[in-house]
């Protein structure tokens, strides 16, 4: 099964050794409930930095990129919580890009998670795109590896949000995405040093400075397990 949905919102921040256990309480017993629980969220999953650094990657997978702009979904940025506020100003170097799905293989959620973020250079963006499905069929079929999902932002025309605001203004986004989830590390490892290298990435059309980054699950939550309580 591929990724749930065609579109996602994908974030990476860092948070304060100091402000991370009130974070992870928060970020499980409030946050994800409530985004699940707006029409549209189909999973949210959340990863922490496998070197135990401050990093954390998140991403909500939901029905269709028009769940970007729902109401359920901009009433939420725009009135948040007060456990919620008090917590946005701790998110820093936020990064978070709404995206369309460009292409998913396997499915399901391993240990870990590796994700780069990248740009096609002009007139190459055919050519990377058709590598990077390949290179995802080649994954999800290899021990190790069970999903491999490309996205491409594409941010909604929607006034900066209330969340934003608390975090300072206007957050940062990626360009193109890749997420590639497996349960065994070094799988993961060999993938980012070889065919997501940057080297390789550039060969096929990817501008140079792409950002690689190796995560361990932490949470995940899908939008029937917030229905079943």
């Amino acid at each position: 099964m591929p990724m749930l949905g065609e579109a996602a919102v994908a974030m990476w921040w860092n948070m304060a050794p100091s402000q991370r256990s009130e974070f992870e309480d928060w970020h499980s017993h409030e946050h994800f409930p409530e985004r699940m629980g707006i029409p549209g969220f189909l999973r949210g999953s959340r990863w922490a930095s496998v070197d135990g650094g401050e990093g954390f990657f998140v991403m909500y997978e939901l029905d269709g990129y028009d769940t970007l702009t729902s109401d359920g979904y901009v009433q939420r940025l725009n009135n948040p919580t007060p456990w919620s506020a008090r917590m946005m100003p701790h998110h820093r170097d936020m990064v978070r890009s709404q995206c369309r799905r460009v292409h998913s293989s396997g499915g399901g959620i391993g240990r870990f998670a590796l994700t780069v973020r990248l740009s096609p250079l002009p007139g190459r963006e055919a050519a990377l795109s058709a590598f990077l499905a390949g290179a995802g069929e080649a994954f999800t079929e290899t021990p190790g590896g069970v999903a491999f999902h490309v996205l491409r932002t594409e941010t909604p025309k929607v006034a900066a949000t209330t969340e934003q605001q608390i975090r300072g203004g206007k957050d940062a986004a990626a360009d193109w995405i890749v997420v590639a989830i497996g349960y065994d590390l070094k799988t993961l490892q060999g993938l980012q040093g070889a065919v997501l290298s940057v080297h390789a990435l550039q060969q096929q059309g990817a501008a140079p400075g792409a950002l690689a980054d190796t995560y361990q699950l932490a949470y995940a939550m899908a939008a029937n397990d917030v229905a079943a309580h």
